[in-house]
């Protein structure tokens, strides 16, 4: 079995579906379908009994390639709560983890909704760090260039 610390948890272990090699380097570790592990692991998360650790919700923020603030704007908290669940250094409540684990499973599940809902929260943020908007004009109206 292989301990896949790379995931940021430390409770994930692999029973196959990896190949080991050596490498000049040292070992090596190949893992078949990365993405569908990963899928796999923030769903069993987020149906988990108990509260989610701030490793857990880091991996699963992540995964569904958000940043802290883009996942504070869609639990309707800030940032700055995000980065405190991530570091265990305040609880993550009750109503909001339910929220994060609804997120999380729409994302994965293909709920059309959440999804839309975090292109949206991904597109603001490369808008955040571009400093500026771009608008392009069709002939007939303008448009937010993407």
């Amino acid at each position: 079995m292989y301990h896949y610390l790379e995931s940021g948890l430390t409770n994930i272990w692999l029973r196959n579906g990896y190949v080991e090699e050596q490498t000049p380097y040292g070992k090596a570790i190949a893992i078949d379908d990365l993405p569908g592990l990963h899928q796999t692991i923030a769903l069993a998360l987020v149906e988990k009994a108990g509260k989610l650790e701030g490793s857990e919700i880091r991996f699963l923020r992540t995964e569904m390639e958000l940043s802290q603030p883009s996942l504070a704007t869609l639990v309707g908290v800030t940032a700055q709560s995000i980065a405190l669940w991530e570091k265990d250094k305040s609880g993550i409540t009750g109503p909001a983890e339910r929220l994060l684990r609804l997120i999380v499973k729409g994302h994965f599940n293909g709920n059309a909704t959440i999804r839309r809902a975090i292109d949206v929260m991904n597109t603001l943020d490369s808008v955040r760090r571009q400093g500026r908007l771009i608008f392009e004009e069709d002939g007939k109206k303008w448009s937010r260039a993407a």
